[in-house]
């Protein structure tokens, strides 16, 4: 018992230190994205340093990064929208073009004004998805900037949450599960309403009374392969030089794994490779503890 305290405060300690994890070499709004959508509800402030999105209920808004990116850590900094937020959803994803698509997700499940937001994580390969993970958090994320990353690399996906990993998912292709790896993935997000499901399965809907709705984005960071007229950036049939890129087969360490570990128990709240009700014939092939 006494080894197991120590470890989980040195952990909570190492998460307190990681909760302003700011990523390098962040880029200018004006430079590196576009307003998709909205009508004039997504801005970009403070000479391209801030961009924010808003929600009424006319529309919400979106914006997506200038390059398409075939491998890469994606980082940014996001402020959710705070208060009663319920029915809303801040998503933060790569997605690529097409009906068989590849996708990485980060949603954000708005709450009512003192309950947690839901982190909604999700993995589409080849159009199929049905992968999710979903998680609370260990801080208000509506109070301030907290950096939402993700790795995405030949062998492996992993969700961060300042520095923190939340969740890993694996190439494991070896045993027929097809994993993201063709296709070229932009950088988008949205803030949109979704209170037919969002808030309790739909239960709660949104409150228009408190729109507009807003978030707020700083410090994207993309240290990726570039992808352009069908070329990558890092070079073909090769790895680039883990000098250049070391997350191009970055993993998990002994200490990643025990944060891991410790968000997995804590703050996981549904897991679909442990939903026997949901696949009655048996879990996906991937559920092995590792997805």
């Amino acid at each position: 018992m006494a080894s197991s305290s120590v470890f989980s405060t040195t952990l909570f300690l190492s998460l307190l230190f990681t909760s302003f994890f700011l990523p390098s070499s962040a880029s200018n709004f004006h430079q590196s994205t576009d307003i998709t959508w909205g009508d004039g509800r997504a801005q970009i402030l403070n000479n391209g340093d801030l961009l924010s999105l808003s929600l009424d209920k006319a529309s919400g808004s979106g914006f997506q990064s200038r390059n398409e990116y075939l491998y890469g850590k994606i980082d940014m900094q996001i402020k959710l929208v705070p208060g009663n937020s319920a029915g809303t959803v801040t998503a933060y994803y790569l997605r690529s073009e097409g009906s068989t698509w590849d996708e990485i997700d980060f949603e954000f499940l708005g709450n009512l004004s003192g309950d947690p937001y839901t982190v909604h994580t999700n993995v589409f390969s080849q159009g199929k998805g049905n992968r999710e993970q979903q998680f609370h958090l260990w801080f208000d994320p509506t109070a301030d900037f907290h950096t939402y990353s993700i790795l995405w690399n030949p062998q492996r996906i992993v969700f961060y949450v300042d520095g923190t990993p939340i969740r890993e998912f694996k190439n494991m292709e070896s045993i027929g599960v097809a994993f993201p790896k063709n296709q070229p993935m932009r950088l988008q997000s949205s803030l949109w309403n979704a209170d037919d499901w969002a808030t309790r399965g739909g239960l709660i809907k949104t409150d228009w009374t408190q729109a507009p709705f807003t978030a707020s984005y700083r410090n994207f960071n993309e240290n990726a392969c570039i992808w352009s007229s069908g070329q990558s950036s890092c070079g073909s049939n090769s790895s680039p030089a883990a000098s250049d890129k070391p997350w191009y087969s970055q993993e998990l360490d002994t200490d990643s794994e025990g944060k891991l570990k410790w968000v997995q128990k804590n703050y996981m709240i549904y897991n679909y490779c442990t939903d026997v009700n949901r696949f009655p014939q048996g879990l996906p092939p991937e559920c092995n503890g590792t997805a």
